[in-house]
């Protein structure tokens, strides 16, 4: 079997957490030796600062990534510079070659600025979503997944994800016994499937810059726990349905039915995370016709269920003595 090398580049401003996620991974933390070679690069060797104020001492150029099976970019600095087009020319012609060329969180950029995830799948951190849409509307973004891979393009969502992305690099290419002896020295999960959702904040507009729209907007928000239709509230702010559709669509960018869907859901996120109340009375808290339908739409919207969010952020359920016991 022979050993892959992995060039990992450095670059001015890094964070050195990310940077040191694939060189621990591919290094230290290997179970064998000779699977990977950890090569680090940069652009202009010698000594590169990273965001707070480490530093590190470069001896490769450029050059390492000619013959690299695995290229990593674990962050980059500013998502509105473009990388040179030394750099970009470097990374187009290796994975024309057939090298694997990988971004983690911000890293995405560089692959994009490159060109090479045009008409592919790609993540990157929730943060940046619409900066990236907006920038590169060619590029299929997947918001909720921890990580892609599209034709040796493998990019990863914000910071610890870059963990699970070079952990699933490694179970690609040496099976999932490797991966999760990996995972055990590190003591991390040994697998978070690419397509969990990122805990997203997505905090929907107090308001809008229509003032009878912010009027129902509030009494919405009172009511969630009530069912509403299309002629109560149009009667409500005092127009016709279709008036009503035009302009709540205008001013919040969304149907009433999406909106309501998106509130009631954000809303039981908070009620999740801050009571005890049970999931049947979330449920009804926030207006879901029933137990199930919540549990459904709330998968589909963030692919774990209500009780598995739970569990996310508030940690397992205090173990309570009884009294007399040891």
């Amino acid at each position: 079997m022979s050993t892959l090398t992995v060039a990992v580049i450095a670059t001015t401003g890094f964070s050195p957490f990310h940077f040191s996620v694939p060189c621990i991974i591919f290094g230290s933390s290997m179970p064998e030796p000779n699977l990977f070679q950890v090569d680090i690069c940069a652009e202009t060797p010698g000594v590169i600062l990273s965001d707070i104020g480490l530093s590190i001492n470069v001896e490769n150029g450029l050059e390492k990534l000619d013959t690299a099976d695995i290229i990593i970019i674990p962050y980059w600095n500013n998502p509105n510079e473009k990388p040179s087009q030394a750099l970009l020319d470097k990374l187009i012609v290796a994975w024309e070659r057939g090298a694997e060329i990988v971004g983690l969180c911000l890293g995405t950029y560089v692959l994009a600025y490159a060109g090479l995830l045009d008409q592919h799948r790609a993540t990157t951190h929730w943060e940046f979503e619409r900066d990236f849409m907006e920038r590169f509307p060619n590029i299929h973004l997947d918001s909720n997944s921890l990580y892609t891979s599209d034709e040796r393009l493998i990019t990863s969502a914000g910071t610890a994800s870059g963990i699970d992305c070079c952990l699933n690099i490694i179970r690609e290419h040496y099976g999932a016994a490797t991966a999760n002896r990996v995972a055990r020295r590190m003591v991390v999960p040994p697998y978070r499937e690419g397509g969990q959702a990122q805990f997203i904040e997505r905090p929907i507009p107090e308001t809008t810059r229509d003032s009878k729209m912010n009027e129902l907007v509030n009494y919405l928000r009172r009511n969630l726990d009530k069912s509403h239709d299309l002629d109560s509230l149009a009667g409500f702010a005092c127009m016709s349905r279709r008036t009503l559709t035009r302009h709540f669509v205008k001013a919040t960018g969304s149907t009433i039915g999406e909106w309501l869907n998106a509130e009631r859901l954000q809303r039981s996120q908070e009620l999740l995370e801050t009571t005890d109340n049970s999931i049947e009375r979330v449920s009804d808290l926030v207006g879901f016709q029933s137990p199930i339908s919540f549990r459904q739409s709330f998968k589909a919207k963030f692919r774990v269920s209500p009780s598995e969010w739970r569990r996310t952020f508030r940690g397992p359920a205090p173990i309570i003595q009884e009294k007399g016991e040891d």
